[in-house]
């Protein structure tokens, strides 16, 4: 085991430092990875963050994403109680663990007592599900008028569209963003990363914080209401696509973009390179790097728009170049005459980095018994304060770990109000033998 350095903080203004929403409490109704990203988000700024787990489910569905984590590394399946598996160990850090039936009044009526005590509550149900459990933003209120209440849905808790699924694919084939990646004639490009699941959580936690501040000017909480659609669509709109087709420039263009040109990315014989370079400055220096600086006075590349109606010649001329140079060569020549350029990177060799480790951009997951082992890194919070901190060291809990202590120390229930409820099967923890004995079924 190896643990990358951690973020220095000693050189931040001001000596006790805390985190912005520390004494803050958040439920968490969430499940996947949309809502809890929003959640993860929020522990990491110092929220105490209420996981609430469904028990006929084993908890959150990502504690069954393979692979998992044991005393013997990476699996692909689970081979043990102790087991954990990598998206929990990710997006449950920070979080304390209940479980808690919702389709029972009793269970209902302790998420009732948790509100009370609560600043926001997350979740992401499908749309109307809460409402059907009495459960919505409409009944909370009543229990507590503060409470921030933000739903994260496929197409938005409001729209009347419950029932289309919402998968991260579903919404980038409805964005449009599909089809702006690629050649003119390929066929759609899904995001590699699950964007439209991590766009999503982004604006909800915006919405959210600036709930909580209206919420502590005034007193009354309210719906924060984020769609997956609307909100990668809203990314897709920030570039004008129609307006671009209208002039003449493809919504597709591969591995270059002939409007901002010299701009894309390059092969050489070891790697890849990405280039950019739309100004006249760092157009110069491209050219000077690629040993035709007497392009500098032609017609055809002295100006921006000269070099956007040439991009095709352009790109070409740089292509060549490219190909009879390493990855390093062909950097360097780039670097020393001021041109914008990097490797194209493997997300292994990404994580990596000491700059975005050092500042705890990205920092190692941790499995609450068998500890880190080497290779497995996990986002981090990427904002660095400087009279605050962020943390996202606490490894993630067991199903249902914090269940007595939230009941007893939170809520105040007795010891035989809680042994009452547990029997009942309303609150509780899966117990690991019961766990151990499924494995072996």
């Amino acid at each position: 085991m190896a643990t990358p350095p951690i973020a220095d903080s000693s050189d931040r203004i001001g000596v006790n430092m805390s985190r912005p929403l520390e004494g803050k409490t958040v439920i968490d109704l969430t499940s996947a990875l949309a809502g809890p990203y929003a959640t993860l988000l929020l522990a990491g700024l110092g929220a105490r963050v209420i996981k609430v787990e469904n028990p006929a489910r084993g908890g959150d569905s990502s504690r069954n994403n393979s692979p998992y984590v044991g005393s013997d590394g990476l699996s692909l399946r689970r081979r043990s109680a102790d087991d954990m598996s990598v998206s929990m160990m990710l997006r449950g850090r920070g979080k304390q663990s209940i479980v808690l039936d919702l389709k029972r009044p009793e269970g209902r009526e302790v998420l009732r007592d948790l509100v009370r005590h609560a600043d926001v509550l997350v979740e992401n149900y499908s749309s109307g599900v809460t409402g059907r459990l009495g459960i919505d933003f409409v009944a909370l209120r009543e229990v507590n008028p503060r409470l921030v209440y933000t739903s994260i849905s496929g197409f938005g808790a409001t729209s009347g569209q419950g029932d289309r699924k919402a998968m991260d694919t579903i919404i980038q084939a409805l964005s449009g963003v599909m089809l702006t990646a690629g050649e003119p004639n390929d066929p759609p490009v899904r995001f590699g990363l699950p964007i439209g699941d991590l766009v999503a959580p982004l604006f909800a936690v915006i919405g959210t914080l600036a709930a909580v501040l209206v919420a502590e000017r005034t007193g009354e909480g309210q719906h924060v209401d984020v769609s997956m659609l609307g909100a990668l669509t809203s990314l897709v709109a920030c570039e004008p696509f129609d307006a671009l087709e209208s002039v003449g420039f493809p919504l597709r263009t591969g591995a270059h973009v002939p409007r901002l040109a010299p701009f894309g990315t390059f092969a050489t014989k070891d790697g890849w390179f990405a280039l950019c370079a739309p100004t006249d400055q760092f157009a110069a220096g491209v050219l000077e790097a690629i040993g035709r600086p007497d392009l500098l006075d032609s017609d055809d590349f002295r100006t921006r728009d000269a070099r956007v109606a040439n991009a095709d010649r352009l790109h070409g001329l740089i292509a060549g170049w490219a190909a009879e140079r390493t990855q390093a060569e062909a950097l360097a020549a780039l670097e020393a005459h001021g041109a914008p350029a990097a490797a194209v990177r493997t997300t292994a060799e990404a994580v990596r980095d000491p700059l975005v480790v050092a500042r705890g951009e990205v920092v190692p997951l941790v499995h609450p018994r068998f500890g880190h082992f080497d290779g497995l890194y996990g986002s981090g919070l990427p904002i660095v304060f400087s009279r605050s901190t962020t943390d996202l060291s606490t490894p993630a809990p067991g199903l249902g770990e914090h269940t007595d202590a939230v009941l007893r120390d939170l809520l105040g229930y007795t010891p035989d109000r809680i042994a009452e409820l547990e029997d009942a099967g309303v609150v509780g923890r899966r117990p690991l033998d019961d766990l151990a004995t499924s494995l072996r079924a």
